[in-house]
């Protein structure tokens, strides 16, 4: 039983930077693998980037790769995304996700937060 909370996002210009970040409650991240996904209007959710409990592993969405990192904070309070050069198509509500047992790109996480908006626009 675990819930999960995205920091707020916001609006950026296109080319600017967002840092997003996630927590969960009760403190349980350091035990899950984390996913953070993203929705935008008449597309389906997709998974951006995940990160397993240890670091070792992570993948990352094609779309974003080279712009975005997941990452985990200190003490694993936080899993973060550091969102660079943005673009306008990346303007979507941006969900954190996370689940005991699968790692992976499909939409299979258990846990959710309620999302948050980001909006890139000039």
């Amino acid at each position: 039983q675990v819930q999960l909370a995205e920091s707020a996002g916001g609006w950026v210009r296109p080319g600017e930077s967002l840092r997003l970040w996630c927590e969960a409650s009760p403190p349980a991240l350091r035990y899950l693998t984390v996913a953070w996904l993203r929705q935008a209007p008449g597309r389906e959710r997709e998974v951006l980037a995940y990160i397993t409990p240890n670091g070792e592993r992570s993948d990352y969405s094609p779309f974003v790769r080279g712009r975005f990192t997941i990452s985990r904070g200190a003490f694993n309070k936080t899993v973060d995304l550091q969102m660079n050069k943005l673009k306008p198509e990346d303007t979507a509500v941006y969900y954190c996700a996370a689940d005991p047992y699968y790692s992976g790109m499909d939409n299979k996480y258990r846990y959710w937060g309620q999302g948050t908006q980001v909006t890139v626009s000039s």
